[in-house]
């Protein structure tokens, strides 16, 4: 009857389900913390560019996360669609993750190389111009808006004290890198890099 005890006290029975939930929830997440695959970059990755980096920055700022995915699960009518499923070792260098949950529009943790960057400046320009039935809206600012770079070596650093392996010749040079292009610029050198690394692999 000591069971009564807990099923008639919902303090204490909210008390336990949630040690139980912990528990759990630690066995399945505290392992992955130490397995090479999931922390070890893939072969051939490379920390974002300065130019990528802003144009992460601008993706962020303009809430595509919020109708994109960036992340393929491993069955096939995904795979089949957008290529080879992700893998932990492509996101040890973003901070903070770009996975996503919605997909209002496609996936696209492999649109790097799949279309041209005059392709993708007319679609940020005007969805409709390249895909008709398109309800993403139109983002004209970003080939007006200039960019100083003034940013870009802070996060770096920033960066860097997360696991990024920059280099100082990547950090001096970043604002020199930046300064001066548009935001559209930016954005399109950081989808084109999307997926690269492990794009062709099967």
């Amino acid at each position: 009857m000591k069971h009564e005890i807990v099923e008639k006290n919902v303090g204490l029975l909210a008390v336990l389900i949630l040690v139980v939930i912990s528990f759990g929830g630690l066995a399945e997440v505290v392992p992955l913390m130490f397995q090479k695959k999931t922390n070890d970059p893939v072969e051939g990755l490379e920390p974002l560019s300065a130019l990528q980096l802003a144009g992460r920055g601008i993706y962020r700022r303009e809430g595509c996360v919020g109708c994109h995915s960036q992340m393929i699960r491993p069955f096939r009518a995904e795979t089949e669609r957008y290529g080879h499923y992700s893998v932990a070792g492509e996101s040890v260098y973003n901070h903070n993750f770009l996975w996503g949950s919605k997909r209002t529009g496609p996936d696209l943790a492999r649109v790097g190389g799949r279309y041209s960057d005059d392709w993708h400046r007319a679609h940020m320009y005007n969805p409709r111009d390249v895909v008709p039935e398109s309800i993403m809206p139109a983002y004209p600012w970003l080939f007006e808006n200039v960019m100083d770079g003034d940013d870009i070596a802070k996060k770096m650093r920033v960066l860097r004290t997360l696991g990024v392996p920059y280099t100082d010749e990547q950090i001096d040079g970043a604002k020199t890198e930046v300064k001066g292009e548009t935001e559209i610029t930016a954005l399109v050198a950081y989808l084109q890099q999307l997926g690269t690394v492990l794009k062709d692999a099967r």
